[in-house]
């Protein structure tokens, strides 16, 4: 991997913007997850609990995988991830939230590769 045009990783950046109709519905999914997976040790599932009890973005963030995102994309395997979510004032008819718009953050990560966002 001497140069950027051999090297075999790609950062993919994505956002997304939720709306949550229906809160009670992601926590319990959030919750029914957390109980589902044998794994989480019993202290660390008391706090995931109470995290996901107490905030729908953390509740979001137990349920949305980015694993999932990929596992069935052929010829790629996930190396490394990392997310989170917060709740957001949005409002959709705000320049700030143009996503078609040319926001001027496209430039070069000074390996040749372009980078947007």
């Amino acid at each position: 991997m001497s140069t950027p045009e051999t090297s075999r990783f790609v950062r993919l950046r994505v956002e997304l913007v939720l709306e949550v109709d229906d809160a009670d519905a992601v926590t319990k999914a959030a919750l029914r997850r957390i109980s589902d997976d044998a794994t989480v040790p019993v202290d660390e599932r008391a706090h995931a609990e109470s995290a996901v009890t107490e905030d729908t973005a953390e509740a979001l963030a137990y349920l949305v995988d980015p694993f999932d995102l990929v596992s069935e994309v052929p010829g790629v395997e996930l190396a490394q991830a990392s997310w989170s979510s917060e709740r957001i004032e949005y409002d959709p008819d705000s320049p700030d939230w143009d996503l078609d718009e040319d926001d001027g953050d496209e430039d070069f990560d000074g390996e040749g590769a372009a980078r947007v966002g």
